[in-house]
């Protein structure tokens, strides 16, 4: 199996076109002919990735942020791009396709969080919206949403009214707030919010939860790590696939 047929793979459930205009998601790093002896699965390419990935004999790491984001001039031997060619390991990066798709990064989170008769919310399609099997007090969803996402803490603002519809989206989802109020929904459940999103989603009478980055993107590894098992190539989850931060 090549870093190709990978690709290929992932691009089947996730198609790589359908990445957002400022993203930079497909084979970043490596040679697609290069036959895969293993897969590493993280959300991040990261130094204890890499490790890991030498320890194992892996030489294809697949994560969901992309190990280049932002256009680099030069490739000096302090950045993680350096290493992972001087090591030879390919790197394969599926994000806002992976958060757009069908089973994706915003599926996901909806169905962890037993939503009912989820949507896409179009134009973008991006976001997902469902119902809750009953209606709940801005403080009973919050911890709701922190026992099903087994977070060990979260951040919330009361927008007032009871929550029924709920909208969500994996990562940093601040702006796409209005678009959540537009839909109707009474809750939003996204992360990496901003002082002055939380006063306006107070303004609009959502409760707006952040749930973490890592945390409500996480889920999705499982899944990834599937669509690269099933080409029949050995594949495991990074045990350094961990939070870069912790709450206390």
């Amino acid at each position: 199996m090549t870093v190709q047929d990978i690709y290929n793979a992932v691009d089947e459930a996730a198609a790589f076109s359908t990445q957002m205009d400022f993203d930079n998601a497909g084979l970043l790093v490596g040679d697609p002919k290069a036959n895969v002896t293993s897969a590493l699965v993280a959300l991040d390419v990261t130094d204890a990735v890499i490790d890991e990935a030498l320890s194992r004999g892996s030489n294809l790491i697949v994560t969901h942020h992309p190990v280049i984001f932002h256009a680099i001039k030069k490739v000096t031997s302090d950045m993680l791009v350096y290493r992972l060619i001087r090591e030879n390991i390919s790197v394969i990066c599926a994000h806002t396709n992976l958060d757009l798709a069908c089973g994706g990064v915003n599926d996901i989170l909806a169905q962890k969080l037993d939503l009912q008769d989820i949507a896409l919310v179009p134009p973008e399609n991006l976001l997902r919206v469902g119902k809750l099997s009953r209606g709940m007090t801005p403080p009973e969803f919050a911890y709701y949403v922190k026992q099903k996402l087994d977070l060990p803490a979260l951040r919330y603002c009361d927008g007032g009214a009871v929550i029924e519809q709920v909208a969500v989206c994996g990562g940093s989802g601040g702006s796409e707030l209005r678009e959540v109020w537009k839909t109707g929904c009474q809750a939003y459940v996204t992360a990496d919010i901003k002082h002055d999103v939380m006063l306006e989603a107070i303004h609009l009478g959502i409760t707006l939860i952040d749930g973490g980055h890592f945390e409500t993107e996480n889920h999705v590894i499982e899944y990834l790590a599937k669509l690269v098992r099933d080409t029949g190539t050995e594949t495991v989850i990074a045990r350094a696939n961990i939070a870069p931060s912790v709450t206390i």
